[in-house]
């Protein structure tokens, strides 16, 4: 997962067929998923205000969980029809979105199913079972592009923290600025959580997964997250 290599390159180091060691690959994918899936837990809001970062104590101390989506390239699919629900206009190719969350201490908090490409981080966000995990009474921090979910996060008594909305129309005020830019820099922390995950080169920008293994995508995922998890903090 972390080198990407194939299968032949396996086989030689360990002297024995590629097939075997695919085979070996994607039975133990499945086990190692369920072990990992153990290291990303849902903390309470209690809890996470224990660890709190400094910048997130007088304004954004109810802050549950920061999100954000990531996408990783697939191969193309056989079919017309999978072709279409997984491309991705802003990748321009086809691709499997994930929903990720973390706290904002960095611990990973949240990592969803798969969806195709072309879905929305709004629709991810409501048909993935997240809404059903935080508080009430407490925030969820998130960009601009989740601006659709604040009402229903609203009707569980759950604030949407973003970025105020920009147009072309109207200048942004002084205050709409500062707040981007405190939002920004604390947000921040997702995008060292996405980063390390791209550090495993089977899920890295440039890399693409070969339709044998899309199958089992949802368990590379958790397995990275759940190793993340367990390495040295991204905040000290």
């Amino acid at each position: 997962m972390e080198l990407n290599q194939s299968y032949a390159c396996i086989g030689d180091d360990f002297g024995i067929s590629s097939k075997v060691v695919g085979i070996t690959f994607q039975k133990s994918l499945p086990i190692l998923s369920r072990v990992f899936r153990n290291f990303i837990q849902w903390k309470r809001l209690e809890e996470i205000k224990k660890h709190l970062p400094i910048p997130f104590r007088h304004r954004y101390y109810k802050v549950q969980c920061i999100l954000d989506c990531f996408e990783v390239s697939i191969q193309k699919p056989t079919n017309p029809v999978l072709q279409a629900l997984t491309w991705s206009d802003y990748k321009k190719s086809n691709t499997f979105k994930y929903l990720i969350g973390c706290t904002p201490d960095g611990l990973i908090n949240y990592i969803s199913k798969g969806f195709g490409g072309r879905t929305s981080d709004t629709t991810i966000v409501i048909e993935s079972g997240f809404l059903d995990l935080p508080e009430r009474g407490a925030d969820i921090m998130a960009d601009r592009g989740f601006k659709h979910i604040d009402e229903v996060l609203a009707s569980k008594n759950v604030v949407l923290v973003r970025p105020p909305s920009v147009s072309s129309k109207t200048k942004s005020t002084k205050a709409e600025v500062k707040e981007a830019k405190r939002i920004a820099s604390l947000r921040i922390h997702i995008e060292r959580v996405i980063s390390r995950i791209r550090e495993f080169k089977i899920l890295n920008p440039h890399a693409c997964v070969h339709n044998k293994l899309i199958t089992y995508l949802d368990n590379i995922c958790i397995i990275a997250c759940g190793i993340i998890n367990i390495q040295n903090f991204l905040i000290n």
